[in-house]
């Protein structure tokens, strides 16, 4: 039985709270309950969150879990250092520590992260960033695993986390099953981006607009300049201006990376080939595919493909 704490303070994002779901319907979905799970604060007793409702919560207490999650809140407000102090020392009681958000702050406040990988939401990004300038922050990822060490960037992310989690207590197939049960297709990995490249580009006009629902509804087809000047109603030359002004980025770019996001949600919801996906998102063999998500995600299509699908379905 693999004992789970999830650890609230006063003001926490009740949001948070939803991972402690992904381990009910392990336990639902396995042949005999794998987790005990329970909700700590500090004291125990009533625990309000930020949106103003308490929830009960029993005393932590000393004895080891196999997971203690760290929740966060919306201002990075920190517990009481008495806190700090037991969770400095956690790592020698529990086989992993994990946050979710900006739970992350809690965990280098403690000294947890000094020296390690960690993600947190990137709207609190540049914050922590100076506050923990030894903290090798990746506030691009849903979630990072560094040793003993878990994080994840925004609330939902956390659910990504404990799926992560579920697969590695109990394998592939169930955290799938859990995935179907709460309606989440397919749990994302831990190199996923935390944004989407269409919102990012953010066009202020519509003739750049047009030229990115070009892209989107033509991955296949050609997008060099000229076509996506003539989808834009403008010539090669202004296109390219217009498109690097408001988006700051080249349409080339622009291109790689929309194809990169369809490609990596093909493979995290279909079980085509590489091959297959490399074709009909544009980039017309695997090798140029390859490329593209080293520069994007530094890691090749396969790592990205097995944390989707069952080794056997792999290519």
């Amino acid at each position: 039985m693999h004992s789970i704490g999830l650890l609230v303070y006063p003001n926490f994002q009740a949001l948070g709270l939803a991972v402690l779901t992904v381990f009910e319907y392990a336990n639902l979905m396995s042949e005999t309950p794998a987790y005990e799970f329970t909700l700590v604060s500090e004291r125990g007793g009533l625990t309000t969150c930020s949106q103003g409702f308490s929830v009960h919560t029993e005393k932590l207490r000393a004895r080891t879990y196999d997971t203690l999650i760290v929740t966060g809140d919306n201002e990075c407000r920190l517990p009481p250092q008495s806190l700090l102090d037991f969770l400095a020392t956690a790592p020698e009681q529990s086989r992993r520590v994990t946050s979710v958000c900006t739970g992350a702050f809690v965990l280098a406040a403690a000294g947890l992260l000094e020296g390690r990988r960690a993600t947190t939401h990137w709207y609190h990004a540049q914050a922590f960033r100076q506050q923990y300038p030894d903290v090798r922050l990746e506030e691009d990822r849903i979630f990072i695993v560094d040793g003993p060490i878990w994080t994840s960037a925004g609330m939902s992310a956390g659910v990504d986390l404990a799926l992560a989690i579920v697969e590695k207590d109990l394998g592939s197939e169930i955290a799938r099953s859990v995935a179907r049960k709460l309606v989440v297709y397919q749990r994302r990995g831990g190199g996923q981006s935390q944004f989407s490249a269409l919102l990012e580009l953010d066009a202020k006009s519509d003739r750049v607009q047009l030229a990115l629902n070009f892209v989107k509804e033509n991955l296949a087809g050609d997008l060099s300049v000229e076509a996506l000047a003539e989808a834009a109603r403008l010539s090669p030359r202004q296109f390219s201006r217009v498109f690097r002004e408001e988006t700051g980025q080249s349409p080339a770019k622009a291109v790689e990376r929309l194809r990169v996001e369809a490609a990596r949600l093909m493979m995290e919801t279909t079980r085509h080939p590489i091959e297959v996906i490399a074709r009909e998102t544009g980039f017309g063999d695997r090798e140029r595919m390859r490329q593209a998500f080293l520069r994007a995600f530094g890691q090749p299509p396969q790592a990205i493909q097995r944390l989707s699908l069952p080794p056997e379905m792999t290519v």
